[in-house]
């Protein structure tokens, strides 16, 4: 009898837990996005020490003191800064403790396996700043992505402006029809000014979260018009495409200087290849390597002079344009 009243429990609670979700987490998404978007454009903290206002806001932490103690220090403000450009929800305090962890816990797993007293020293501060570097690559990413949409984004302004559209309306529209991140940083820029921040101030704002030239030169002009009047429609298409252009000739670059990159990546994976051979062909000689001090200095020095070769070659074929 043990196992019917087991699956009448099992049962019974699947169709409960089936419809308590299907009427009451509807609601708690809209109220989910709700509190989101009331604290994206709610209490907005200025950074002291800079040339002109700069508005930023980090989540809520789970220490604080931590979070205090960040927002005090010019480590603290990069790291928001950096967080907020990657588009993730997190806080500085959240990030410092999470490398925090990451480190003790690389730390201790080498001090359990490796025999030399130093080693495990160095792959917790390795590990201490991979944190760091996924929010940077995250950063990278992102504003690569909104780069590709901006010119997107330009169009749509200026049909909607050409329209007869006002131009916090036409971001609006842009926030509603484009994905992230342009839809999102031009929502926050929109919710900004329309909860009484001076278009001013959230336009600069926005170049402060998104540090690419274009952006630069989007609020440069919308500025400058505002003030000396003007076809801004036109202003907006002529920057769209002078965007695309450059994006033309971005990608002509990357097809030039991809032999370069290339070789590069060959010269990193081919020491770990030849490494990974040898331990199959001769396993006794590669040992070598690994049990005694001159072999694992040898490694150690051969991955560092491996580090700075590849950002060596990144910068070399490295092309601004």
């Amino acid at each position: 009898m043990l196992l019917p009243v087991l699956v009448f429990i099992a049962v019974t609670a699947m169709v409960l837990g089936s419809y308590a979700a299907y009427t009451r987490l509807p609601a708690m998404l809209r109220q989910r996005r709700l509190d989101r978007r009331l604290r994206e454009v709610s209490a907005p903290a200025v950074l002291s020490g800079q040339s002109e206002t700069v508005l930023m806001r980090t989540a809520a932490g789970p220490l604080p003191a931590l979070e205090r103690m960040a927002a005090g220090t010019r480590g603290g403000m990069w790291l928001a800064r950096l967080i907020q450009q990657s588009g993730r929800r997190t806080s500085p305090g959240a990030v410092v403790l999470f490398c925090v962890v990451v480190a003790l816990a690389v730390g201790v797993v080498t001090a359990l396996f490796a025999r030399q007293p130093w080693l495990p020293f160095v792959t917790a501060a390795v590990a201490s700043i991979a944190p760091i570097g996924v929010l940077m690559r995250r950063r990278h990413v992102r504003m690569k992505k909104f780069e590709e949409q901006f010119p997107e984004a330009l169009d749509l302004l200026s049909r909607a402006i050409r329209a007869g559209h006002a131009f916090q309306t036409a971001m609006n529209m842009v926030a509603n029809e484009l994905p992230d991140p342009v839809g999102t940083e031009f929502r926050k820029t929109f919710e900004q000014q329309n909860f009484g921040l001076p278009l001013r101030d959230a336009l600069n704002a926005m170049t402060d979260r998104i540090p690419i030239i274009d952006v630069r030169f989007f609020v440069t002009a919308v500025l400058i018009q505002r003030e000396t009047g003007g076809n801004l429609s036109e202003i907006l298409d002529n920057l769209a495409h002078v965007v695309r252009e450059r994006f033309k000739v971005l990608r002509q670059v990357r097809v030039h200087t991809a032999h370069g990159r290339f070789t590069g990546y060959v010269l990193m994976a081919l020491p770990a290849a030849l490494a990974i051979a040898l331990s199959f062909i001769n396993p006794s000689h590669m040992q070598l390597l690994f049990r005694e001090s001159m072999g694992q200095t040898m490694l150690m020095a051969t991955v560092v002079m491996q580090v700075i070769g590849f950002f060596w070659i990144q910068r070399v074929i490295k092309i601004e344009v």
